[in-house]
């Protein structure tokens, strides 16, 4: 993620978790908030870096804020109402990048890869995050530091893959036998992790449980016919069954074998957390 500031209202809900996820990331953060630093619960508390707007109001700050950014992510669980919607059409007014994140209706991590793809086809670095404020919506806050450390892992994920050098040479050095096949699952893995795309990498990273399952479709094939688990590569397919502890799997199955162990490297790599 290629963001250099957050800022927000300092509200309490999306805009104070926008606040405290820059705070924990070392991001520079700020942002305008009302004449007398007003929240509902009070003063706006000082050790967040906030300016007040002089007699300017919620709705002046609001627009304030958009104006100073490169654009602004609403996240919500629901449709825009009251100062989430206003800040929609303060978007609308001044030709701002503006990006609407329902999670009452996406996962987060889905919801996240929409993110990081709207701030790189923007080229945002100066983020301004507006949601409900908890007496709205006490589950805000947590939601909007989980997309926006999600938004953060993807970084991380593709940031951890090899570079084009070892992309290149993935597959077809001595260490992947004289085949140029992988010999063991892990070698397998480590070539996955660089020849899928990082969307690809990234969705299968968010998916738990009976998700990783809807990827199986789309990769088992590919899997199979990549590294011949239907023809010459007997130590890939032994491999395989000396981890599922069936020595009666052939290739498709162990292709489901090689997605499990991508999905738990993928999740290491990136320390991803997905709420629904």
């Amino acid at each position: 993620m290629k963001i250099k500031k957050i800022v927000s209202g300092a509200q309490t809900g999306a805009d104070r978790a926008a606040l405290d996820f820059a705070i924990e990331y070392g991001i520079e953060h700020g942002g305008w908030v009302p004449e007398g630093r007003m929240a509902e619960d009070g003063p706006v508390p000082s050790h967040y870096l906030v300016r007040e707007l002089p007699g300017g109001d919620y709705v002046q700050r609001t627009e304030k804020n958009v104006e100073d950014s490169d654009g602004t992510l609403i996240v919500s669980r629901g449709e825009l109402t009251g100062g989430s919607l206003l800040t929609w059409q303060m978007a609308e007014k001044h030709a701002k990048p503006c990006l609407h994140v329902n999670l009452g209706s996406v996962i987060v991590f889905d919801a996240a890869i929409d993110v990081y793809e709207w701030l790189t086809a923007h080229g945002i670095e100066v983020l301004n995050v507006a949601g409900p404020r908890a007496s709205k919506d006490q589950g805000i806050y947590d939601v909007t530091c989980n997309i926006l450390e999600t938004v953060f892992h993807i970084d991380t994920i593709y940031g951890s893959m090899p570079g084009s050098a070892e992309k290149a040479g993935a597959g077809r050095s001595g260490s992947t036998g004289g085949s140029g096949l992988p010999q063991s699952v892990e070698q397998a893995v480590k070539i996955l992790i660089t020849e899928l795309g990082a969307k690809t990498k990234s969705r299968i990273a968010g998916r738990t449980g009976k998700d990783i399952a809807e990827f199986e479709n789309e990769l088992v094939s590919y899997i199979v016919d990549r590294f011949g688990l239907e023809r010459e590569n007997r130590e890939l397919l032994e491999s395989c069954r000396n981890i599922s502890q069936n020595n009666g799997i052939e290739g498709h199955e162990a292709a489901s074998i090689i997605i499990g162990r991508l999905w738990d490297r993928l999740r290491e790599i990136g320390q991803l957390r997905v709420v629904k």
